[in-house]
């Protein structure tokens, strides 16, 4: 692929990871689900997760990503700080990007929020690069995905069993408009809306606020009140959306199938990973388990990405692929070019 206008190229300069110390392992979730250690790590893909403390606030996470990622760099010139990461945050109508602006000293920033659930990390980067190309003012941008959603997880409803691979965590990411590094070329959704309503924080909102003093406490963990139903429909669709996506933000990036060397993935098990690696003729070295990280929410593709990168799995030149896919349902995948243009 030739080389782009430098002009019209965002790049990823940098990408800082933060997880608490606390940690849950296989055993600790298998004690508290009734289910065997062996299952946990081996059919669901955990190792361990991190569990933040109950002082520790989604903004704080957030804030210790951004200050990684900021540390040589002067914030001051920060333009933009976009929060993308979980709806569950430090409280209900919170301008979380806000509280991220001012503790790490970006006044001469503005700052808003994207959400789209576990999808919305990777499809950010598609909003915020058709900003900064649109928009003369924006030059460094900084994208923060915080969630600790392992608090909304009950061990002992069976019915959201795929949802103990929840973990606490953050990512930022700086974005230079110019930078021909690590370019983010394009990027693919699809949703299907008809799930809309399987998951959810069912006991909370305003569809039923006049409700809450006779809400059960389990009403305040996640819950799929048909859990057989939304598999059967979910399950024949899964694996085909998330290949579709990643074929359609390759080509539309000028890139075939073959021509993908690594695949930065939210947390999923190993199972389906797997197919969707063997389909694109690649094994575990073009990507990264998240088994010690488990899933946190829309950060984990670009805690895949650098740990790839750290692990020397993504070299210069390379086409990564970030996939994303949040109830409701979407699946979404964006294109990267890795390192300087070759």
């Amino acid at each position: 692929m030739k080389k782009m206008d430098i002009k019209q190229v965002v790049g990823i300069k940098k990408i800082g990871i933060y997880v608490p110390e606390g940690i849950r392992d296989s055993k600790y979730i298998g004690k508290e689900s009734g289910i065997s250690e062996e299952i946990v790590h081996e059919k669901f893909g955990i190792r361990q997760i991190h569990k933040a403390g109950q002082e520790e606030t989604v903004s704080d996470m957030g804030i210790k990503a951004a200050k990684k990622v900021l540390q040589d760099f002067n914030v001051e010139k920060l333009d933009l700080v976009v929060y993308c990461g979980s709806e569950y945050k430090d409280y209900y109508l919170f301008n979380c990007a806000a509280k991220i602006q001012h503790e790490i000293g970006a006044k001469n920033a503005n700052a808003f929020e994207i959400h789209s659930l576990c999808s919305a990390g990777v499809y950010a980067l598609k909003i915020i690069k058709s900003m900064m190309l649109q928009d003369d003012k924006l030059k460094n941008v900084l994208l923060v995905s915080s969630s600790k959603e392992a608090d909304l997880v009950n061990y002992k409803n069976e019915r959201t069993r795929f949802m103990f691979n929840f973990g606490d965590g953050a990512a930022a990411v700086l974005l230079e408009k110019g930078l021909d590094e690590n370019v983010i070329l394009e990027t693919h959704m699809i949703t299907e809306g008809s799930f809309a309503d399987d998951v959810g924080v069912l006991g909370i909102g305003c569809k039923n606020f006049h409700n809450f003093d006779k809400m059960k406490y389990e009403d305040r963990f996640l819950d799929v009140p048909n859990i057989q139903d939304m598999k059967e429909r979910l399950d024949p669709i899964t694996l085909k959306n998330f290949i579709k996506v990643i074929e359609e933000s390759a080509e539309a990036s000028g890139y075939q199938r073959n021509q993908i060397n690594y695949i930065a993935p939210i947390f999923m098990k190993r199972s389906i990973l797997n197919s969707i690696l063997g389909y694109f003729h690649l094994n575990e070295e073009n990507s990264f388990v998240l088994e010690n990280y488990g899933h946190c929410q829309s950060a984990d593709s670009f805690i895949s990405l650098a740990e790839g990168e750290k692990l020397g799995r993504i070299k210069k030149g390379d086409i990564a692929v970030l996939i994303g896919a949040g109830t409701g349902y979407t699946w979404a995948a964006t294109t990267v070019r890795w390192g300087k243009s070759i």
